[in-house]
């Protein structure tokens, strides 16, 4: 049929240009999620505390935590109440007896064994506290390092810097690393830029020109643009100095003032501060302490759960959706550390562990509630608290692998049955949501490269990190077949 068109070709394209600029400009406004790694958590520790070994001394403190306290799977499903606990006897020897049977599974048998979920988690909880305990270290000089002499705070920004230098010649730095400074505010920003120039020209000077891999600074209670760009501007003469290549400085900031997730005009801040960086930002980390008190919330009340933790989680959410900035939400201040020290009594020792089970399950169960926000990533303050971080990722996204692998194996065939009858393939959100699951979870090393291939999906089509595209790759090739 010779159908005649009303829109001619050059009034099409005109308008269409237009269009095309305007689309540009969204995708590189909203260029989607990064395929690189994001670590699950970030430890802030003391700049007067770090050396290069840091976190090789702290994975190991975690682990003997861990061993201490949950001395095997049983104790340990029981400290988290992870959700086969009930199936353990009351018994100490059926309990003896049964850590034999679940010693001597093989892997597919743990799988299907009422207790073999928390067995696996436990175990890969051991491997990850023995192999990297720690995966960001942030060396901290604001809050954990608190207002000292300026005499003081030069020495620790210089030794700190050497220490950095030291670790990478060693190869025993973190898998992420950075310094968290003192904020831009009138009153502290000179002490704040100060404490950053020394860091990093002592360590280019030690290492002559090289940061460490995934290197990044993070600037505290940011209320408006201008102090990223200040930021900005000095990283800019530093990698002058050095003859850095441009933009090798990177940045995070803290959301942690209500400045932050909503200004003095109504709106929400958060793009603008990402524009001022100049893409130097990739990532904000929620400051769960500050932020509740600057909404007025007592001490008794100030925890990761709260309802104004979760509007701007929710808030900071929208706002940077799909640009490629991580999240990380902030930490649990209960310590899983028992009162009693030294030669203790039984009732002592008991009273210990009540104390730590306690304060492992909240900080649990904080870590639990910020993956549901899908937040990925968080702080911890303490190695006591590692085992709670990995136990929490672990379990999270565990619990789901039989039904996620079912699910997305039916939206495949489903979606392939729909190209070949011709219909209309209509859940892809379902299907990316799906996708989003075996993608976190194996960034988080809950699961292998090979439980992620029991989908069906080969791992060029997961890093596609695209449902749709998925469907339409293997489409076309069923049609060019």
């Amino acid at each position: 049929m010779n159908m005649k068109l009303s829109i001619k070709g050059h009034t099409k394209d005109t308008i269409f240009n237009t269009l095309k600029d305007a689309n540009q400009a969204f995708n590189m406004l909203y260029p989607g999620d990064r395929e690189d790694r994001q670590p699950v958590h970030t430890v802030y520790g003391g700049a007067n505390l770090f050396k290069s070994d840091t976190p090789q001394v702290l994975g190991n403190v975690a682990l003997a935590s861990l061993l201490k306290y949950a001395p095997n799977s049983l104790e340990f499903s029981k400290a988290f109440q992870l959700k086969d606990a009930s199936e353990i006897p009351s018994s100490e020897t059926a309990q003896k007896e049964l850590l034999t049977v679940l010693n001597g599974l093989s892997s597919s048998e743990l799988h299907t064994h009422p207790l073999g979920f928390s067995y696996r988690i436990y175990h890969k909880v051991i491997a990850k506290l023995k192999s990297e305990g720690v995966e960001d270290f942030r060396i901290d000089f604001e809050d954990g390092f608190g207002n000292r002499s300026d005499e003081e705070e030069d020495e620790t920004a210089i030794f700190a810097a050497q220490q950095v230098a030291k670790g990478m010649e060693e190869g025993t730095l973190s898998p992420f690393i950075g310094i968290r400074i003192k904020p831009f505010t009138e009153e502290l920003k000179e002490r704040g830029l100060r404490t950053l120039d020394l860091f990093l020209s002592t360590l280019l000077q030690e290492t002559e020109g090289r940061l460490p891999n995934n290197f990044v600074v993070m600037l505290p209670k940011v209320t408006i643009p201008e102090q990223v760009t200040a930021l900005v501007a000095f990283f800019e003469i530093i990698e002058q100095t050095f003859m850095l290549k441009s933009h090798t400085l990177k940045m995070e900031m803290m959301v942690e003032t209500t400045q932050a997730v909503m200004d003095y005009k109504g709106t929400n801040p958060l793009t603008r501060f990402i524009e001022a960086s100049k893409a130097r930002c990739i990532a904000t980390h929620f400051g769960t302490y500050d932020y509740t008190a600057s909404n007025n919330i007592t001490a008794k009340y100030q925890e990761m759960n709260h309802a104004v933790c979760d509007f701007a989680h929710f808030t900071t959410k929208v706002a940077l959706a799909h640009t490629g900035i991580w999240l990380s939400d902030g930490a649990t201040n209960t310590m899983p550390i028992g009162p009693h020290r030294g030669e203790l009594t039984p009732v002592e020792e008991e009273e210990n562990k009540v104390i730590v089970h306690r304060a492992w399950h909240k900080g649990y169960e904080h870590i639990r509630h910020s993956l549901y926000k899908g937040l990925y990533q968080g702080w911890d303050l303490n190695p006591a608290q590692f085992p709670m971080r990995y136990t929490a990722v672990y379990a999270f996204f565990l619990e789901s692998y039989d039904d996620a692998v079912l699910r997305l194996k039916t939206f495949m065939e489903k979606a392939a049955q729909a190209t070949l009858i011709g219909d209309t393939f209509d859940d892809a959100a379902t299907g990316q949501g799906l996708l989003n699951y075996f993608l976190k979870a194996l960034n988080s090393g809950a699961i292998t490269e090979e439980e992620v291939l029991a989908v069906g999906l080969t791992m060029e089509e997961i890093r596609t990190r695209s449902f749709a595209k998925i469907v339409k790759d293997r489409r076309d090739r069923e049609v060019g077949n």
